[in-house]
Formats: structure tokens, C-alpha cells, sequence
């Protein structure tokens, strides 16, 4: 307390001149949109002639913030900007940011913060991760807290190489913006699915003789314990000379339906030239959503030349955005159907995420394949369910990745992974979504220190949000992986245990469905 009382406190210069342009600041806080809960935007002014900042930060009602720092960091403080942005919700701050030359101070042109009505869901989820998946090892999942700088550790797995003990940790997932009901998968070493039930853990195993691997890309069910998964053989490849490091293909997928309750999995769709991924539920659980692509000459070649015969045109993989219907009394699942049409048009679905009001589905959309995550073309892109328009939101993409997303649980605000800072590594980022479906610009999540953006040789992968912290101890999920055996999930057959689970005369790609809507042009 004392340090602080003896600190120089941020006072704005008497005198200066004015510029005409507005100062550039990293990260790019500028003319945004942003929530009233927010942790305070710190930034860099990005000005090597100055030897000092200072900014101030001015609400419609008159209320008013200083703030300074070291050298050309602006660090705001905490208790006054959480007043300021609450005094100011639905209404709009300026932004001054003074520098100081040798020749004195200059005054750039203003720029606005608008604090949104809606506040964001506050723990976000992530993994870090090195671009380049060598090893198993240094991974991690972890939850911070947007209010502030807090960040928890959810689990991290060996620090070390160790042959006894590496393994990957991956596609955590929760329901209705809830940690009550959680799941993610460890590989290789100490192998399994955990499934959390507000503070206990259990590691499961989802395999058959009929299952082409483990459950991979996971989804909740919105009233019930029940998830879908993707089941994926799924190889990478690296780019001896190529904008994009890595390519990541699915010899095989198919969709499964688990029941957390009964611990039994069930096939949703087994098809053997069709690769299916990426489910994810309406929320009202009436719908399954997933992504489809046809690729008719796997039913022609033995399962260990599948990966081979589709290197061979991987970018020229296309898949289409599908649902089928549920019917949570009988369990059974209908027939599918198309509601984005992509191949016809050259292009490529991923990641489909249905809004909380069941209006929007929000997804990427590249030039080919499925991990889009690696993708330069990869944009964001909605459709509008209510009268059949897709269209990208331009706002809030960039020029390079724009990948995983998902929604807050009012459906005001997206979070997704961009690479958009310097091209190698992905930090997410956050746009608000406005009631008339149109994005606004994206902001890279807050930081105590700027810099660290700079200087965290990590990518931040599979943002999630959240209403509430993550329950289940750190330690109770190493002694769960490390020292219990996965319990085997009974598999039951059905009528889509086999490789057609189609009606005769249904196509799993094109469907029946006359509302296919197509990639637009907006």
C-alpha cells in the first residue's frame, strides 16, 4: 500500500498539440464493442519517438479514468474501470491517448469503447499448446476469469518426456454453459474419456470392434446426460513448403451417441465414404448438426490405403453443413439433411455451433478440409435458420485464421481462436453478435501485461464459455487419469451398427431437404 501511495499518479498534459491520425495501440482496442464485465483493456501505444503515455478514458456521463504506465504501457486500474464501464453500460466511452516527444506532448485522435447492455459469461476455458505437435507433453487446460487476471489451472498433463507417462489432453466441452456437466479426452498414455459430474471425475473407454476409434469431437445433450461424439481416424501431415504448417485429415469419422447415465454408446451414422464430424446439438435437442463430406472412392479401397488415396486431393475435401432429427423419448434418429451446401461451391464447412435462441447456426468456412484451425481462408460465417440467408461476418474476420468459436449463453457474444496477431499463433478473440445477426469488431482477450501476447510461445485452442468456475480439482483429475483404469462403455447395436445406417435411396451428403441453403455471396 504504501508503494502504491508513493507511485506517480497519471496526470493529463496541459499542453499539446493535435494529431490528425488516431494512435496505434496493440493489442488493436479501438472502436470496439465490448462488455461492462470485462477485465481492463492494458495496452502498448506503438509509438518509437515517444518516451511516455498517458490516456483517458471519458464516459457519456461524465465520469473519468487516468491512466498510465511503464513507458508506453497504459495499465488501468481495476476498481476504476469497473466503475467506469458499469456507470456507462449501453452507452459510449472516449478514448484520449496523450504521447510525449522531445518537442512535448501530442494529443491523438480519439477513439470510442461502446459498452454493451449484456454482459459476457466470465470464465473462459482454453488449451495451450505449442504450434507444432511433436509431443505429448507441456499441454494444458485452464479457465480464466474475464472479470480479472485470475486464471485456474483445470489440469495439466506431464512436464517432462516420459515415455511411461506422455499423453495429450484435448476437446473439452461442457453443458449449457455449465462445469456441473464436463468431458475431455486423454491420449496415448493413460488413455481414456473423462466424463465430470460437478466435483468427481470418471475415465471412461469408448471402443468396439465396430467403433473406428475413441469419441473425439464431443457435444452435450441440452436436457439429458447424454453426448455425441465423432469417431475419427485422424493422421497429420507437414508442409514441406507451404503457407499452412500442418494438414490434418480424417481417413475415417463417423457420429456416435453416448448415454453418461447408463454408460452405453450406440452409432448415429456408420458410413463407409462418408466422413462425418463435428456434431453439435440444437438447443432444444430436437436437431443434431455435423459436417459431411462424400468421398465415394473410400468404399473402393481397403481401409489402410484410405489415408493415402485422400492426401492425394486434400484440398479439394469438401464438407457440407447436415442435421438429422432426434426423438429423445424413442432415442432414434432420423434421416439427413442438408442445410449448408458448401462442395457444389468449392468450398468447406467446420466447427457448426448452434446460437442459445436457436436462430443462428455459427460456423467456419474454408476452401477445403476440416481443420480449419490451420486454414488462411478459414472466416466465421453464419446461417440464418429463420429465413435461409448465410453470409460471413466480415466485421469480425481478418485476413488470416479465424477458427474454433463459441457462443456466450445469451448468444451477445462469440469467442474464437485467430491468428490474426502474427500468423503462428492463435489467441482468442471476442466480438459481440447484435440482435439483428451482424458482428461487430473482434478484440484479443485482455491482458495484465500487453506483452504477453508477444512473448507466450503457446497458441490458446478450443475456447469455451461459461456461467461458472470448473468444480473438479486439478488433483482429483491426475489421480483419476493417472491411477484408475477407464471403465469400458457397452456398445448397442442398432439398425446403424452397420456401414449403410441409410434408408435406401438417401443420400447422406445431399439429403431431400429443398432448403439447402447455400454459400452467399454477401
Amino acid at each position: 500500500m504504501a508503494f502504491i501511495a508513493c507511485g506517480k499518479k497519471a496526470e493529463l498534459p496541459s499542453q499539446f498539440t493535435t494529431a490528425q491520425e488516431q494512435a496505434v495501440i496493440y493489442p488493436d482496442y479501438r472502436d470496439i464493442v465490448i462488455p461492462s464485465n470485462i477485465a481492463p483493456l492494458n495496452f502498448l501505444v506503438k509509438d518509437n519517438e515517444a518516451d511516455e503515455c498517458v490516456a483517458e478514458f471519458r464516459g457519456e456521463k461524465g465520469s473519468m479514468l487516468v491512466a498510465s504506465g511503464d513507458e508506453l504501457t497504459i495499465q488501468i486500474d481495476t476498481t476504476e474501470w469497473r466503475s467506469l464501464l458499469s456507470e456507462n453500460r449501453g452507452k459510449t466511452i472516449t478514448v484520449n491517448i496523450y504521447a510525449h516527444h522531445n518537442d512535448g506532448w501530442t494529443k491523438y485522435k480519439e477513439h470510442t469503447l461502446t459498452v454493451a447492455e449484456e454482459d459476457i459469461d466470465p470464465y473462459l476455458s482454453y488449451r495451450l499448446i505449442e504450434p507444432g505437435y511433436e509431443l505429448y507433453r507441456q499441454l494444458g487446460l485452464y479457465q480464466r476469469n474475464l472479470t480479472n487476471w485470475n486464471v485456474h489451472t483445470i489440469y495439466e498433463n506431464n512436464r517432462t518426456f516420459s515415455n511411461d507417462d506422455n499423453h495429450c489432453i484435448n476437446c473439452h466441452n461442457y453443458k449449457n454453459y455449465s462445469t456441473e456437466h464436463m468431458v475431455f479426452h486423454v491420449r496415448a498414455q493413460h488413455g481414456g474419456t473423462m466424463v465430470i459430474n460437478g466435483d468427481k471425475a470418471t475415465k471412461i473407454q469408448i471402443k468396439d470392434s465396430l467403433i473406428l476409434a475413441s469419441g473425439v469431437y464431443p457435444s452435450w445433450h441440452p436436457k439429458h446426460n447424454w453426448v455425441a461424439f465423432s469417431t475419427n481416424k485422424t493422421g497429420q501431415t507437414f508442409h514441406m513448403y507451404h503457407d499452412e504448417k500442418i494438414e490434418v485429415i480424417d481417413e475415417a469419422s463417423d457420429l456416435l451417441f453416448y448415454d453418461a447415465d447408463k454408460n452405453e454408446v450406440r452409432h448415429i451414422l456408420n458410413t463407409q465414404d462418408y466422413l462425418e464430424t463435428f456434431p453439435c446439438w440444437s438447443p432444444e435437442g430436437n436437431y443434431l448438426y455435423y459436417c459431411c463430406a462424400h468421398e465415394p472412392q473410400l468404399a473402393e479401397v481397403p481401409d489402410s490405403a484410405s489415408a493415402q488415396v485422400l492426401l492425394q486431393h486434400y484440398d479439394s475435401i469438401h464438407y457440407n453443413l447436415m442435421r438429422v432429427t432426434f426423438d429423445e423419448k424413442t432415442l432414434e434418429f432420423g434421416e439427413p439433411e442438408m442445410v449448408v451446401d458448401c462442395a457444389t461451391q468449392g468450398k468447406s464447412i467446420s466447427v457448426p455451433r448452434v446460437s442459445p435462441d436457436g436462430r443462428y447456426v455459427l460456423y467456419t468456412l474454408g476452401d477445403y478440409g476440416q481443420f480449419h484451425i490451420w486454414h488462411k481462408s478459414s472466416d466465421l460465417w453464419v446461417k440464418n435458420l429463420a429465413n435461409d440467408t448465410c453470409y460471413a461476418l466480415k466485421e469480425a474476420n481478418s485476413t488470416d485464421v479465424d477458427s474454433y468459436h463459441s457462443w456466450s449463453s445469451n448468444g451477445r457474444w462469440i469467442v474464437f481462436s485467430s491468428r490474426r496477431m502474427d500468423g503462428n499463433y492463435t489467441r482468442p478473440h471476442i466480438a459481440y453478435f447484435d440482435k439483428q445477426g451482424h458482428a461487430h469488431k473482434a478484440f484479443c482477450l485482455p491482458q495484465e501485461d500487453p506483452r504477453q501476447n508477444i512473448l507466450l510461445l503457446k497458441s490458446y485452442n478450443v475456447p469455451e464459455l461459461t456461467k461458472d468456475a470448473v468444480r473438479v480439482s486439478e488433483s482429483t483429475l491426475h489421480e483419476t487419469i493417472y491411477n484408475t483404469e477407464p471403465t469400458s462403455a457397452k456398445y448397442v447395436k442398432t439398425a446403424r451398427s452397420t456401414k449403410t445406417g441409410l434408408k435406401d435411396g438417401v443420400d447422406a451428403v445431399t439429403g431431400a431437404s429443398p432448403k439447402a441453403g447455400a454459400v452467399s455471396k454477401q
